[in-house]
């Protein structure tokens, strides 16, 4: 996970250019929220803190980019940054030694984030798959190729995460 996270980033910053600040911002907090996943030993405070910074970044990730080339990849990093949110905040409630009562709020939400986590990286997946196998590139040369590597590397550090939680 951390070294998919790493490659993920790497190729991020490779192609700095043509990747707006929205994107690259994302791409640096899912890598570094990977690392500090996998080094965290399932800490909840840590999950809980790192799915917020997550989901703050999923949300900037967007900010500014419609009608853009670079919308596409934006919108597919905050995806991956939401799953990766989820993920945490799964790991958050599988933690929790505090059982709610069943008439509690809230108390079937444990339930759900494992299915939102998987549709989310079955989403991701797909959208990886057909962004890069179906539709016409956008990009030419070592970019298209950084390009390709980041988004390969999210999907798989996305699966890799969804499968350890």
């Amino acid at each position: 996970m951390a070294l998919a996270a790493t490659v993920s980033a790497a190729a991020c910053v490779g192609a700095w250019r043509v990747v707006p600040w929205q994107g690259r911002q994302s791409a640096l907090i899912m890598a570094a929220a990977m690392v500090a996943l996998a080094v965290s030993g399932g800490d909840p405070r840590a999950g809980l803190l790192l799915g917020t910074a997550l989901l703050v970044s999923a949300m900037l990730g967007t900010v500014g980019v419609r009608g853009t080339p670079a919308a596409a990849m934006c919108c597919h990093r905050a995806l991956v940054s939401l799953v990766m949110a989820l993920c945490a905040f799964e790991g958050v409630a599988a933690a929790s030694t505090d059982p709610a009562p069943a008439h509690a709020h809230g108390a079937g939400l444990a339930g759900v984030l494992p299915a939102l986590v998987i549709v989310g990286t079955v989403g991701v997946i797909l959208w990886t798959v057909v962004a890069e196998w179906l539709l016409p590139p956008v990009h030419r040369g070592r970019t298209a190729r950084l390009l390709t590597i980041e988004s390969w590397a999210m999907a798989a550090g996305v699966a890799v995460m969804c499968l350890g939680f």
